[in-house]
């Protein structure tokens, strides 16, 4: 086969049509032993009928090859054959690309050389391969456009698992290229061979094993549109090194041709089933919105729908930001460590509208006790979480942002703007507001790390972008900074990637140069990309660090708090010999780095330091001292439900 495909969103006649080879010569999940043995390999142009030949695209496909509204201009003259390497390269310029997170290597040297000769294209050179990928994530997730990450391969396409695992799981779209060794050495245990296609193919989107040259235009189509259409992922495009070194005169007329895929894609929703959801709506006393990343897109949509109905809205921890946190119907986060009122909203609603969710674990808790007083109205793009953890009783596969235009359109010819009563919900709520607002205790004069962050959304006007590691720091921060915006808030969600803050910050600054990007960090996730420092400086990105530095794995501390009687099983990360010091010195990494970098350890020091941090061109870190014995409260046991919240204690307590 020309260039295998595996995943399932794809249909068997889909992934085989570039190939008139039988199964029998090239199956489609590549076996060692026939691959290495094959003959027809060594062919420079494998003799295969391809995608370009004259078929029917469908309108979503040929939507998205269609060319821009100017002509691509080529530095190679029409008809000049060009490596694999430089096709490739091409290839991501016409789809826009003006930015690719790459570390080089032996199999992907080509491509490396390929990108010294793009005019458009800059690489940002991490200093580990994850870092490249938690950067592409970053990149994508605050501007909406696909990042792109290359590294070689083994090792280094390893290195990229865990980020493709993120990206998967909070539906980031990015397209991840790795070299490989050359097509004759597959399947003989090369050096630095691993067949990466097949690691990753749970935790990608789609893939590729690119093995004709000539499948290189119409594979890099097809990339970028299963990484941004539907519910978007990740897809990888592996390509041998002697495929990169092949001269060919490219096709680029090839279409996108996947009607498995496209078939599968959701279709608008129809009049009958808005109109139901909207009955629902009219019909309900206690509604809320439970909305989460798939609403990201259509943020508009919902401030507009939020407007005409008057419904409070809870955000899951991805959905902050799709509707402003100080909005006076906002409930702010639900879940584990959720507001009490947003959970209070949701356990007692009679309507619940669930909206770009998929009813996860950290959300619900106990999936029987999750609004069961309420009628569930569902709206997602993936038919795959539609009825998979918590029936609804009305269930939309859709785009969200079709689906809200179509009901708001309903909404506004039958008039109903300020005639749904919710004035008793909304004041039962409000009373739940004031009973139980998000605080913090005092440590004397020691810094509390929700402070910290108050202070931060205070200086920064709450437009930062915000990315964070994942542990306590990470939910202090989505509960304490109060995000105006879509795609403000960069964190892993699904997958709670430790080491992801430093470099997603890193791609958001790439991507968004005139905004302020500030990472909230843990020392624990900090450490584990902390190389990424050099990047930051060498690029001269102005990433600002607050690291709240509590010498502890924080979050697993307090479960050891809560449910093992506080034995501290290897959740220390200082010196055990020297209590006293912080370990490692932070600021030492920094200065090594060449970036500035300070300390503050009391609370009347703090705000200067930050505006200190923020006022500094460039990089900076800011290594901010707080008590390991803080607990991130609200909190509901895993597998509890709202009677199970917890409001009260800490370290300082003995359970």
């Amino acid at each position: 086969m020309a260039a295998t495909a595996s995943k399932t969103p794809f249909s068997s006649s889909s992934s085989s049509s570039s190939s008139s080879y039988s199964n029998n010569t090239f199956p489609k999940l590549i076996l060692r032993s026939t691959l290495a043995l094959s003959p027809n390999l060594t062919r420079a142009h494998p003799l295969a009928i391809s995608c370009s030949l004259p078929k029917p695209a469908p309108a979503a496909a040929a939507e998205a090859a269609a060319p821009a509204a100017e002509p691509f201009l080529s530095r190679f003259p029409a008809g000049e054959p060009r490596k694999g390497a430089d096709i490739l390269v091409e290839a991501l310029e016409r789809q826009g690309v003006t930015t690719v997170f790459a570390y080089p290597g032996g199999a992907s040297m080509e491509i490396h050389q390929a990108l010294t000769r793009s005019g458009t294209i800059r690489n940002v050179l991490p200093r580990h391969e994850q870092g490249g990928v938690f950067a592409a994530e970053g990149y994508a997730r605050s501007s909406g456009v696909p990042g792109v990450c290359i590294a070689t391969s083994g090792p280094g396409a390893t290195n990229l698992v865990s980020g493709l695992a993120d990206a998967l799981m909070d539906s980031v779209p990015v397209v991840a290229i790795t070299g490989q060794v050359p097509r004759r050495m597959i399947g003989t245990d090369a050096f630095q061979e691993t067949p990466i296609v097949e690691v990753t193919r749970s935790i990608t989107k789609h893939n590729y094993l690119v093995l004709d040259v000539d499948d290189i235009p119409r594979v890099v189509n097809e990339a970028f549109f299963v990484a941004t259409s539907g519910r978007p992922g990740p897809v990888l495009i592996d390509i041998p090194k002697d495929v990169q070194q092949q001269l060919a005169v490219p096709n680029w007329a090839q279409p996108v041709n996947l009607p498995g895929y496209n078939h599968r894609l959701p279709k608008p929703p129809t009049p009958a089933q808005l109109e139901h959801v909207v009955r629902l709506i009219t019909e309900a006393q206690r509604p809320v919105l439970y909305v989460g990343g798939g609403s990201l897109n259509s943020s508009p949509e919902l401030r507009r729908f939020v407007d005409l109905t008057g419904i409070p809205v809870a955000s899951t921890l991805m959905g902050l930001g799709a509707f402003p946190l100080s909005h006076p119907l906002s409930l702010q986060m639900l879940g584990m460590h959720g507001t009490v009122y947003a959970n209070y909203a949701v356990d007692n609603s009679d309507l619940l509208l669930a909206f770009g969710v998929r009813f996860d674990d950290r959300v619900t808790g106990k999936l029987e006790a999750f609004a069961s007083r309420a009628k569930i109205v569902h709206i997602d793009i993936d038919s795959a979480e539609i009825g998979k953890n918590k029936p609804a009783h009305v269930s939309i596969c859709a785009d969200l942002k079709v689906a809200l235009e179509g009901i708001n359109t309903i909404l506004e010819d039958k008039g109903v703007k300020g005639k749904i009563d919710l004035g008793a919900w909304r004041e039962e709520l409000h009373v739940q507001k004031q009973k139980f607002p998000l605080g913090y205790k005092s440590f004397e004069d020691a810094i509390s790390p929700q402070y910290a962050i108050e202070v931060l959304d205070e200086l920064t006007n709450g437009d930062a972008i915000v990315s964070t590691g994942v542990g306590q720091h990470q939910m202090w921060a989505a509960q304490f900074y109060k995000y105006k915006r879509p795609r403000q808030w960069l964190t892993s969600g699904g997958l709670g990637a430790m080491g992801f803050g430093l470099p997603a910050a890193m791609g958001a600054a790439v991507a968004n140069p005139a905004a302020v990007v500030v990472d909230i960090d843990g020392d624990g996730s900090f450490i584990m990309n902390v190389q990424e420092l050099a990047t930051i400086r060498v690029e001269n990105l102005p990433v600002k660090i607050l690291l709240l530095n509590n010498q502890h794995l924080g979050m697993v501390v307090q479960w050891e708090d809560r449910f093992y009687k506080s034995n501290r099983a290897h959740t220390y990360l200082g010196d055990p010999a020297k209590e006293s010091e912080i370990f490692p010195n932070m600021l030492k990494f920094a200065d090594a780095c060449g970036i500035p970098a300070a300390r503050v350890t009391k609370k009347e020091e703090l705000r200067a330091a930050i505006q200190r941090m923020l006022d500094t061109p460039g990089p900076y870190l800011l290594d901010v001292i707080v008590p390991h014995q803080e607990h991130v409260l609200p909190m509901i046991p895993s597998n509890g439900s709202f009677k199970d919240v917890i409001t009260e204690g800490d370290g300082r307590t003995r359970y």
